[in-house]
């Protein structure tokens, strides 16, 4: 464990023969294309489907008319979504929510047939006022529903930080406004229903959790569980956009139960705006310190939007109660209901935002005292959680400021802006803290041990590109002393051991530490079959003394280390007359002990940027991303997921948003020529280090932390901090766009209109 093993499904994706969610062929497929909504609010009163099923080929059009029964929709979905909360729920009614929203479903022998058709389906709607303009409606932000599950409110104020802010001599008071991101994963969300003779569904569908899907489907729709498989081999990224079943796997259930037959639903790229994004959010940071930097208050506030639906909820602010030591602390955190789709989770959904503001708050901060930005966070580094005052179970964000800074070469860091420059372009280096919280949840695996020395393990687990096909292999291969091509592991099916959502960064912890679980269990086994071989070498062995290596079992002499006994696996299972060992466990967290800690993973971001002020363009030329998330896995694909969140970060940054016209309630830029990301040219040098850590509160069995999340957080503010550096124009707004940087006098948060956004009332 730990070897940069290559992954083992690379062959597959890069020849092309993994199947994805709309590759999945059968005869008499019938495709279904989806009509959306271009009216935000309101209801329909007629729709004209005349022309449209007069196309050749045409089978069907289903929508809030006549669609199949549907069981339970709102106790499922109020419920026991995962995660939680009310999702939308299509063809409900004749209710218009949001623009884009699903309105009918065209099924047709051929998918040229039915997008076709689906251009001519005609829909007259009563059309409401509707808003979706955030800034505009701040004050009427209201508190996120308590009973939310998984969400976490602010913790009560500590001390008196109105009044310590006040009467403190420095004192930053910052606006910070982030725009709505989509998560335009390569792979559009997709679902295709392969019906079989006896009515078995084998459904191939887009999701980050098999076994949600399912549960979905068999609930909603009255189905018996063994009559439906759901199956995600091959995910094409999700970021959290495949954590609920999408609106595609409703619509293509609901077409093959009417038509009894197999059906594919793919959305296109603008359909992909019309469901859950990183919502829109106003922050306010206030910090007061004393003249030589220690921190005497911090107040930071929050508001974000949500839909009609639910309060869908984030951790923002308390963040900002944790990281830095200080005595006095208020947050606040509130929602504002708009006519837009629910929000969802999205890479280090609340972190992106809540850190970005706190962490570029803290460089003002550091820039007001003439003080260098890593030596103020020192100042005031937690030693235990400022909310809770419970320990960090492992905390090595020290050695991530101090390797980041040294690989970075900080200390040549000239204090003033505007010091450094090269030919056309300013020079300035920014660097920010970032953190994301360890979690482990609960999963089941099962091994299987063949006679000829292969190993099969199994669990309902997801890779939505994140390498857990290989790193789960790798653990099993590493418990039991096999090379890695004689281990299989199998996940992407709902029929196998129950796991959890790929998300939260918590798979490697929660289903990796059930796969060392099964494994161990298999040892014992074949323990047990070497004390039964006549005239056994191995009869007073205990297990403790046991390593597993080569294909074989040995026997190690506790006090000197040398193998007092060695048997290969294969000769014990004909020793014992089986073909094969199995093997089943559940992995349970403990929960008790590890309620006394807080459990998170740190990182600390160093950010070299270039902006040329005539253009406005930034270039961010070098980023070194020091991380401490446990112990690692496999260092090849660990870099990987913190160089992406890097990438992602830059994207945040420079790049990325979802505009709204809001005279039409519509997201505008649905499509990737238009929405923004970061391409090849955008990306120079990252340098990606992790430092020593073994966690074993989060994960007894391996020591581990997940590493999706961290590598995006406070990548953003990283960028705008080294941008101040370089140009001494504080940037508030992301993302940071050439018309931000070329604009006269301060940013818009400070009280500047130009950029086009008032200042918020307060």
């Amino acid at each position: 464990m730990g070897e940069p093993v290559a992954r083992v499904d690379a062959r597959a994706k890069l020849t092309g023969s993994a199947r994805y969610a709309a590759e999945h062929p059968t005869p008499g497929l019938v495709y279904g294309v989806v009509v959306d909504s271009a009216i935000a609010r309101g209801r329909i009163t007629a729709l004209h489907v005349e022309d449209a099923l007069a196309v050749p080929g045409v089978l069907e059009i289903l929508s809030h008319r006549n669609r199949p029964r549907m069981r339970k929709l709102g106790l499922f979905y109020k419920d026991m979504t995962a995660p939680a909360g009310s999702p939308f729920k299509p063809f409900h009614d004749e209710r218009i929510l949001y623009s884009g929203q699903p309105i009918a479903l065209v099924l047709a022998e051929s998918f040229e047939a039915a997008r076709y058709a689906a251009s001519l389906v005609r829909v007259d709607i009563d059309a409401q006022p509707h808003e979706t303009h955030l800034l505009s409606h701040l004050k009427r932000a209201h508190e996120p529903s308590r009973l939310k599950a998984g969400f976490s409110p602010p913790p009560k104020e500590k001390g008196e930080a109105q009044a310590a802010f006040d009467a403190a001599p420095v004192r930053i008071d910052s606006e910070f406004h982030a725009g709505v991101e989509h998560h335009n994963p390569m792979e559009m969300h997709a679902t295709t229903v392969l019906r079989g003779e006896d009515g078995h569904l084998t459904i191939h569908d887009k999701t980050q959790g098999s076994q949600n899907c399912r549960w979905l489907v068999s609930r909603v729709f009255g189905l018996p569980r063994h009559r439906v498989t759901v199956k995600n081999a091959f995910v094409g990224g999700a970021f959290g956009s495949g954590l609920r079943p999408q609106y595609n796997l409703v619509l293509a259930v609901m077409a093959a139960l009417r038509l009894e037959r197999s059906v594919r639903v793919v959305l296109t790229r603008p359909q992909m705006f019309s469901f859950g994004h990183r919502p829109e959010t106003w922050q306010r940071v206030r910090l007061a310190a004393d003249m030589d930097g220690r921190l005497r208050s911090v107040l930071h506030e929050a508001v974000a939007e949500t839909s009609r639906l639910e309060d869908y909820a984030e951790v923002v602010v308390n963040w900002s109660g944790q990281l830095y030591a200080c005595d006095n602390v208020k947050l606040d955190y509130r929602l504002v209901a708009l006519d837009h789709p629910s929000p969802c989770d999205m890479r280090a959904p609340g972190a992106a935002h809540g850190m970005h503001a706190l962490e570029v708050a803290m460089d003002e901060l550091a820039h007001a005292l003439a003080m260098d930005p890593l030596a103020l966070r020192l100042k005031n580094f937690a030693e235990r959680d400022g909310a809770t005052g419970l320990p960090y179970s492992t905390k090595a964000l020290k050695a991530c400021y101090e390797q980041g800074a040294a690989r970075f070469g900080w200390r040549d860091r000239p204090q003033a802006p505007r010091s450094m420059k090269q030919g056309d372009e300013l020079i300035g280096w920014g660097m920010a803290t970032g953190q994301w919280d360890a979690m482990q949840m609960f999963a089941r695996a099962h091994a299987e041990l063949r006679a000829d020395g292969s190993l099969i393990v199994s669990s309902a687990a997801s890779d939505i590109g994140t390498g857990t096909y290989t790193v789960m292999a790798q653990i099993a291969a590493a418990t039991m002393g096999l090379p890695m091509e004689r281990v299989l592991f199998r996940l992407g099916d709902s029929t196998l051991p129950v796991a959890p959502v790929e998300g939260g960064s918590s798979h490697v912890a929660t289903v990796g530490s059930a796969v060392q679980g099964v494994c161990e269990k298999l040892q014992k086994t074949l323990l047990r079959f070497a004390h039964a071989l006549p005239d056994s070498p191995f009869a007073k062995a205990r297990f403790k003394d046991l390593r597993f290596r080569g294909g074989a079992m040995e026997w190690v002499d506790a006090d000197t280390g040398a193998v007092r006994a060695s048997v290969p696996l294969a000769t014990l299972l004909a020793a014992a007359e089986v073909e094969r060992v199995e093997e089943r466990y559940l992995m349970l967290p403990n929960l008790l002990r590890q309620k006394r800690y807080t459990r998170a993973t740190h990182s600390a971001v160093f950010c070299e940027v270039r902006v040329d002020e005539a253009l406005g363009i930034a270039r961010v030329t070098r980023v070194v991303s020091a991380v401490a998330a446990g112990r690692i896995m496999n260092t090849r694909l660990a870099s990987s997921q913190v160089m992406g969140g890097v990438v992602w970060g830059i994207s945040q940054a420079l790049h990325e948003e979802t505009h709204t016209d809001h005279h039409l309630g519509r997201f505008m830029n649905r499509s990737l020529s238009e929405y923004h990301v970061a391409a090849n040219a955008d990306i120079h040098d990252i340098d990606v280090l992790f430092v020593e850590e073994d966690d074993r509160i989060v994960s007894p069995r391996l020591g581990a932390k997940g590493v999706g999340e961290i590598g995006i957080v406070s990548v953003a503010a990283a960028v705008s901090n080294a941008i101040f550096h370089a140009t001494g124009r504080r940037l508030r707004s992301t993302p940071m766009t050439p018309d931000k940087i070329m604009a006269p006098g301060p940013d818009w948060a400070a009280g500047d209109s130009a950029v086009g956004i008032p200042l918020v009332p307060r």
